[in-house]
């Protein structure tokens, strides 16, 4: 008698989830996959500032602080050195959180905003420890959520139940600005640590592609005192138009509705262009302000592309000191 398998049921993706549910997933992948990958909790998603020694480098002037002066380097190389320490025991981190209309868009496992809240997870679990502190501010539809500085698991999870009870809209509705959210966060951020901003970037770009956008400057002024880490959040859909027929094309930033006929082979292809040249806009923004960009993608597994991340910031940071045969 032949044996028949019972039929395969697909695992539930982390969006068919229930809001705590999503919770304990999030916190297991967090914690056995990329805190075992990622090899310690007080690593860090990025190298500094800190205060155990990881070699030294250049000084730049109006950047850097006197007091971490490496004197020895300097006397031997006749060149200004500061000292480049590993991530403090103590770290506060600071979130500012787009949960406007243009991030409730998804076609694929996750839509953006699910992604914004799987990151926030990854920053929250990996950043927590004795003394660490998580805070930070969500703009929402219904305006911006502020959360102080706080530590504990307790803390992180209420951070993350505000986050995914956000209020989604059915229409245009006009929300605070990513540049007003930095400025907020600029004043609620007085001590140096670590700041993680996760966006679309849509907000605030001008039509001039060699324009700035408007969140660039006070970004740049946020990434002068601490570590900025901007986590950018895209759709596969946002990049290029399929051929669906005609379609209504609708800006959840402004309200505008525009009918297209998707089986335009060349509007296709202007689309595709378009959407590229936007992404070149915000990367290029990004890298001028002084942030370190990790681009997401909700067709992509977000916990591997951390995971690679994490990993090419500390190669680039260990090289220089290496070069200069600096303590790795």
């Amino acid at each position: 008698m032949r044996r028949r398998d019972a039929p395969t049921v697909p695992e539930p993706g982390l969006a068919d989830l229930a809001p705590d549910q999503r919770l304990r997933r999030l916190e297991l992948t967090v914690t056995r996959r990329l805190n075992g990958l990622l090899n310690g909790q007080y690593r860090g998603l990025l190298p500094g500032p800190g205060s155990e020694a990881a070699g030294s480098r250049e000084y730049r002037p109006g950047e850097d602080e006197v007091r971490r002066m490496d004197w020895a380097v300097t006397a031997r190389t006749a060149v200004p050195h500061v000292r480049e320490v590993d991530a403090d025991r103590e770290l506060t981190t600071w979130l500012l959180v787009d949960a406007s209309p243009s991030m409730e868009y998804g076609t694929a496992t996750l839509d953006k905003r699910e992604l914004a809240v799987a990151a926030v997870a990854a920053v929250g679990f990996l950043t927590a420890g004795v003394g660490n502190r998580l805070g930070g501010q969500v703009l929402a539809p219904d305006g911006v959520r502020r959360f102080p500085a706080r530590g504990g698991r307790t803390h992180l999870l209420g951070l993350l139940r505000a986050l995914l009870g956000a209020p989604r809209t059915d229409g245009y509705r006009e929300t605070p600005t990513l540049a007003d959210g930095l400025d907020g966060l600029q004043r609620m951020a007085t001590r140096r640590g670590l700041v993680v901003v996760v966006s679309d970037y849509l907000d605030g770009l001008p039509d001039d592609p060699d324009g700035a956008p408007a969140w660039e400057a006070v970004l740049r002024r946020l990434a002068v005192r601490h570590q900025v880490l901007a986590v950018e959040v895209t759709d596969p859909r946002e990049l290029e138009l399929p051929d669906v027929g005609l379609v209504t094309l609708v800006d959840p930033e402004t309200g505008r509705h525009r009918e297209v006929w998707t089986g335009d082979p060349a509007l296709r292809e202007r689309y595709a262009q378009a959407a590229a040249a936007q992404r070149d806009q915000v990367r290029h923004a990004l890298r001028r302000s002084g942030a370190t960009h990790l681009a997401l993608r909700t067709d992509r597994d977000w916990s591997a592309d951390i995971v690679r991340h994490v990993h090419a910031q500390r190669r680039l940071a260990a090289a220089p000191a290496a070069a200069r045969g600096g303590v790795a």
